[in-house]
Formats: C-alpha cells, sequence, structure tokens
C-alpha cells in the first residue's frame, strides 16, 4: 500500500509541475535568403550628351565635349567618387584633364583586391548628335556600377554616375535610364569654363556644381542621360 500512495504522490506531483511549467516557443524560421541573380550579365553602356547652347546658355563654350568613359563595375566597398568625399588622384585628373589614367590604375587595384570585377571606358565625343558606347560586366558580387566623364573645357567639372545597382528583385534590369547633373570634384578652383588653372590644396569635398552654368531659373539642368542595356542574361 506504501508503495501504491508513493506512485500516485509522485504521479500526483509531476502532474502539477506540469501544470505550471511552459514549453519553450518553437524557433522562428530563418530569415528567407536575399534574391540574388544567379549568374553575370552584361550591358551595353550608353551616354548622351544634353549639354548645349540652348538648354546651358551662360558662358557655354565653343569646343563643348566630352572626354572619353571611364567606369567600373564594384561591390559597396568601392567607388569612384562620392559626394562630400575628396577626389582621388585619378578623378582629379580625369575631371581637369580628362585623362583615363591614373584613375584606371585605382581600379585595376580594386579588381585586385576583389572589390571591382570590371573596368570599361570609351573614346571622347565632340560631335554631341553621337553618343559614347561601351560594354560592363556585373555579377551577383558586383552589381554597383559607377562612370565618369570630363565636361570639357572646364576647371573640374565632370559628370556620371555612382552606385547604379542593376539587380532588382532576384534579377538584372534589362534597361535603366538616368538623367545626370554636373559635379565640381574639388581639385580646382576655377569658376568658369576656361579658367586658368588654380590647383586646390588641401582638396575640396566633390560637389554638385550648382552655379549659373549647371542651374537655370533655380532648377539642375542635367548635362547627359546615362543608358544600361542588358546583353546577356
Amino acid at each position: 500500500m506504501r508503495a501504491l500512495f508513493a506512485i500516485a504522490g509522485a504521479a500526483l506531483f509531476a502532474a502539477a509541475c506540469g501544470k505550471g511549467s511552459k514549453s519553450a516557443p518553437p524557433a522562428a524560421p530563418p530569415a528567407a535568403a536575399r534574391a540574388v541573380p544567379a549568374g553575370p550579365a552584361e550591358y551595353t553602356v550608353i551616354v548622351k550628351s544634353t549639354w548645349t547652347k540652348t538648354t546651358h546658355p551662360f558662358e557655354y563654350p565653343s569646343g563643348a565635349r566630352f572626354s572619353g568613359m571611364i567606369g567600373a563595375s564594384h561591390n559597396a566597398k568601392y567607388s569612384i567618387f562620392a559626394v562630400g568625399r575628396r577626389p582621388t588622384p585619378g578623378l582629379e585628373r580625369l575631371s581637369e584633364e580628362g585623362k583615363h589614367s591614373p584613375l584606371d590604375t585605382e581600379i585595376r587595384t580594386a579588381i585586385d583586391q576583389g572589390n571591382a570585377l570590371a573596368l570599361f571606358e570609351s573614346g571622347g565625343l565632340k560631335n554631341f548628335k553621337d553618343s559614347m558606347v561601351a560594354t560592363v560586366r556585373v555579377d551577383h558580387t558586383h552589381p554597383l556600377v559607377d562612370v565618369v566623364n570630363m565636361i570639357q573645357p572646364s576647371p573640374d567639372w565632370f559628370t556620371g554616375a555612382t552606385n547604379v545597382n542593376l539587380a532588382e528583385n532576384g534579377g538584372w534590369v534589362a534597361r535603366r535610364t538616368l538623367t545626370l547633373p554636373a559635379y565640381d570634384s574639388g581639385g580646382d578652383d576655377g569658376k568658369t569654363y576656361q579658367a586658368p588653372d588654380r590647383d586646390t590644396n588641401p582638396k575640396k569635398p566633390t560637389t554638385r556644381a550648382n552655379d549659373r552654368h549647371f542651374v537655370i531659373h533655380g532648377r539642375v539642368k542635367p548635362v547627359a542621360t546615362l543608358i544600361f542595356v542588358r546583353k546577356s542574361p
């Protein structure tokens, strides 16, 4: 009998403990992985000028032209330029002289470090009825693209785009079009298209060019259109 009472008591104690205890909540399902493109893609890069005497009449220069474009596909650890950041030697020379060197060397260094995938470039543009065209390759770890070219003549003005993301909804966009403003690289203090060389030291942060050459009636007037067209999936 004592054994039966002991067993019954143990059962009641266990039941009482069970009523007061709470089981651990089920583990939350893991967050869904961010969708990324399955493979690389290739894009045609097109730059068209919208910088004309009609659209930008203030001191519009004779011999207006664009230097050749230069750019790169990359990840978030690299970019050719950023507003608020001082120019690299490569960006400064591109914006002042239209030269691709040493910017091309800076891009190749980023490629060697794994932060950029591909460099692309083109010749210059003198006839604004034409376009500059190049090809760039992207992949899921380097989906961003930067491109720049000098506005010539100018002290240190350029146009371009930075961190253009061509990945979208787990795939690659078929086409992307952007309007491009003018920028002041921060490497020269000149204020007019034909200003003599006035090198800035220390260098100033890159800014949007916001004077009368590019802002009309309070509105920024773009100087170019940038188009990406996917060539391959």
